[in-house]
C-alpha cells in the first residue's frame, strides 16, 4: 500500500538539526556530497535513519527522497529500524569464523536470547553477524558501535556484553571507551567527541597491522609471530597460541612475537 508522507520533526528538533546540518554542508563544495554525514546526523537523533530523517536530508540537499533512500539502503552502517544502544557485530567471515567467530556468535545469540539483527528486550544490545571488520590479523574480532575488540573468545565476548548491559565502562582493544550508538553516529557525522580523553584514547592500527609498513620503511624487522619449524615441539605445525589475560580479555597479554 502507498505510504503517507513522512511526518516532520518537531519544530525544536528540526531547528537544532538544521543548524548542525548547515555546518556539515558548508564543508563541501557541492551540497549533495554532504549526504553521508547528514544520514549519520539524523541517525544520531533517532538511533536509525527514519523516513522523516531521509525527507529532511532530501529537502536540505535538493535531492529526491528516492535518491536519499538509495544511499541509506546501500550502506549497512545506516540502520533502517530502531535498534539497541550498542550495536554488537561479530565477524563471521572466513578467517574470523575458523578462528572462533562462529562460536562467539552462537554463544551471544544464546546468552542474549536474540537472533541475527535482533535487539534485546531492554533495548540495550542489537546483535548481528558482519562479513568483515578489516582486522583479520586480530581474528576473531567483535565490534561494538564500530570500535574494535580483538582476539575475542566466547567467554570474553559474553563478559563484554554483560558489562554493556549493566552500564559499566567498556574499553575496546583500540579506541575510546564505548559510547551509545546515537553518540557514535554524531561523531561519524563529523562532530567532535567531547568526552574527556576520548580523542587521545582513539589510538590507531595495532602492531600486527603495521609489520608490512615497518618493513617497507626499512625499520628493524618485527619479531616473528610464528616460531620457525625447527623451534616447535614435534608434531606442532601451527602458530603458537596467543595467551589471554583474564583481566583484559579483549587482547593478548603481550605484543605479537614476544
Amino acid at each position: 500500500m502507498p505510504q503517507l508522507p513522512a511526518p516532520a520533526y518537531p519544530a525544536e528538533v528540526r531547528a537544532r538539526l538544521e543548524a548542525d546540518a548547515k555546518e556539515v554542508i558548508a564543508r563541501y563544495p557541492g551540497s549533495r556530497s554532504a549526504l553521508l554525514p547528514l544520514l549519520h546526523l539524523v541517525q544520531s537523533e533517532e538511533g536509525y535513519v527514519s523516513r522523516t530523517g531521509m525527507a529532511f536530508c532530501a529537502e536540505l540537499l535538493g535531492l529526491t527522497t528516492a535518491e536519499v533512500t538509495a544511499v541509506a539502503t546501500f550502506y549497512t552502517m545506516y540502520r533502517r529500524r530502531p535498534s539497541g544502544d550498542y550495536q554488537v557485530g561479530v565477524c563471521t567471515n572466513t578467517l574470523c569464523a575458523v578462528m572462533g567467530g562462529d562460536a562467539i556468535f552462537e554463544r551471544l545469540k544464546e546468552h542474549l536470547g536474540v537472533g541475527n539483527d535482533e535487539t534485546t528486550e531492554d533495548g540495550k544490545v542489537t546483535l548481528e553477524h558482519i562479513e568483515c571488520n578489516a582486522a583479520c590479523d586480530f581474528a576473531p574480532v567483535v565490534m561494538v558501535n564500530w570500535e574494535f575488540f580483538d582476539n575475542q573468545t566466547p567467554e570474553s565476548a559474553t563478559r563484554m556484553v554483560d558489562d554493556l548491559i549493566a552500564g559499566r565502562t567498556v574499553e575496546p582493544t583500540r579506541g575510546a571507551p564505548i559510547c551509545s550508538y546515537k553518540e557514535t553516529a554524531r561523531i561519524l557525522a563529523g562532530f567532535p567527541d567531547e568526552r574527556p580523553g576520548a580523542v587521545e584514547a582513539s589510538g590507531g592500527a595495532g602492531p600486527a597491522s603495521l609489520i608490512g609498513l615497518r618493513l617497507a620503511k626499512g625499520e628493524e624487522p618485527h619479531p616473528r609471530v610464528v616460531a620457525p619449524r625447527s623451534e616447535r615441539p614435534r608434531g606442532d605445525s601451527g602458530p603458537a597460541a596467543t595467551p589471554q589475560d583474564p583481566d583484559h580479555p579483549a587482547g593478548p597479554t603481550a605484543e605479537e612475537g614476544e
